[in-house]
C-alpha cells in the first residue's frame, strides 16, 4: 500500500508519527510513556479517519502493538515464585519499550540523513554553472595503425608462402641480380607504390623475385617501411591477399 501523506503534518510511516508525538510531548526516545503515547496515537488515526484521510495499514500494526504494550505494562506483575526452568528475573525486567525504542533511534538516524541530503540537493539547486566548454581540440589524435586489419601472423604467412615458391639461393636463373641491401629495397618498394598510383600487392611486390635472399630482404624492407610510419598494410578479408599503401 502507498505511505500515508497527510495535508496537516506529512508523517511518512508510524514511526515518523510516534517521533512527533515524542518530540511535542518534549520526553525522551529512551523513556517513552507507552500509555500517553498510545492514546494520543489513537487520537491521531480517529481525526485521519473523521477527515476521510487514507492511510496504509502499518499504521494500524503499529496502534495493535502499542495497545500490547500499554497492557502488558498495565499487568500486575507476576509473584516471584522458586520453579525450575522459569527464569522470574528475566522477565521482570523484560521492557516491552526497548524494542520501540531502537526502532525509532535508528528510524531517527535515517530521516535526519535523509533531511541532510534534501538540504544538499536544494543548496547544489541553487549554483549555476556554465555550461561545459569544448574540449575536443584537447584529445590527442590517434596515429592510425600501420598494420590495421593485418596480424604479424598474416604478414608472416604470406612471407612463408613467398619463401615456398622461391628457388634456391645457389639456382640461378636468366640474368643475375646483385645483391642489394634494405634500404635500397625500402626506396625500391616507395617507388613501385608511386608507379602503381600509391599502393601495391604484396604478392606483387615479390612477383619479380625468386631467390629467397631476395625475399628476405624485401621482408625486412616492409617491416622497416611500416615501422617508420611510410606505408601501412591492409586486408579485406580473411586470408586476402595483403594490400600495402603509402602514407
Amino acid at each position: 500500500m502507498m505511505a500515508l501523506n497527510l495535508q496537516l503534518d506529512s508523517f511518512e510511516g508510524p514511526l515518523d508519527l510516534l517521533l512527533h508525538l515524542i518530540d511535542k510531548s518534549e520526553i525522551e526516545i529512551t523513556d517513552i510513556p507507552i500509555a500517553r503515547i498510545t492514546d494520543q496515537y489513537l487520537s491521531y488515526l480517529h481525526t485521519m479517519q473523521e477527515l476521510n484521510l487514507e492511510f496504509a495499514s502499518e499504521f494500524l500494526v503499529m496502534a495493535s502493538q502499542l495497545l500490547a504494550m500499554k497492557s502488558g505494562l498495565l499487568l500486575p506483575r507476576p509473584i516471584e515464585m522458586d520453579i525450575p526452568l522459569i527464569d522470574y528475573e528475566e522477565d521482570l525486567d523484560y521492557d516491552p519499550r526497548q524494542a520501540l525504542m531502537e526502532r525509532l533511534i535508528e528510524y531517527k538516524k535515517f530521516k535526519q540523513l535523509a533531511d541532510d541530503l534534501r538540504d544538499r540537493e536544494e543548496k547544489r539547486n541553487r549554483v549555476l554553472t556554465r555550461p561545459p566548454e569544448n574540449l575536443t581540440h584537447l584529445i590527442p589524435e590517434v596515429e592510425p595503425n600501420p598494420v590495421e586489419g593485418v596480424t604479424l601472423f598474416d604478414l608472416l604467412d604470406a612471407f612463408r608462402k613467398a619463401l615456398a615458391k622461391a628457388q634456391p639461393d645457389e639456382y640461378v636463373a636468366g640474368i643475375q641480380r646483385d645483391e642489394i641491401s634494405v634500404e635500397g629495397r625500402m626506396q625500391e618498394v616507395l617507388d613501385l607504390m608511386i608507379f602503381n598510383g600509391g599502393r601495391v600487392r604484396f604478392s606483387e611486390l615479390l612477383g619479380s623475385f625468386y631467390r629467397r635472399s631476395d625475399i628476405v630482404v624485401t621482408f625486412l624492407a616492409l617491416l622497416e617501411l611500416m615501422k617508420g610510419k611510410k606505408v601501412i598494410c591492409l586486408q579485406d578479408h580473411l586470408f586476402d591477399d595483403i594490400l600495402i599503401e603509402a602514407q
